[in-house]
């Protein structure tokens, strides 16, 4: 059940699309377009039990390694390094 307001800063859920970012290993993973009730404030995204198990699906396929994936550019910064 998706929730009426946001369980973070309460505020207002609205559907839409976002991105579904994980890091495994050293390896970051973004599914793109996914269906998900963002909220509007602070861009927290809700799954429906049906999308989940579609992000699932790609999980699987990722750690059996049968995903096609596009390269993209990306940078990491380590927060203890920048403000030491």
């Amino acid at each position: 059940m998706i929730p009426d307001k946001c369980s973070f800063c309460h505020g207002r859920l609205v559907k839409g699309k976002t991105e579904f970012v994980v890091k495994v290993g050293d390896t970051v993973l973004t599914i793109k377009d996914v269906s998900a009730y963002v909220c509007e404030e602070c861009g927290e995204a809700y799954y429906t039990p049906e999308v989940s198990r579609k992000i699932d699906k790609v999980m699987k396929k990722f750690h059996e390694s049968k995903l096609l994936m596009h390269p993209v550019a990306a940078g990491e910064v380590s927060l203890n390094e920048v403000c030491a």
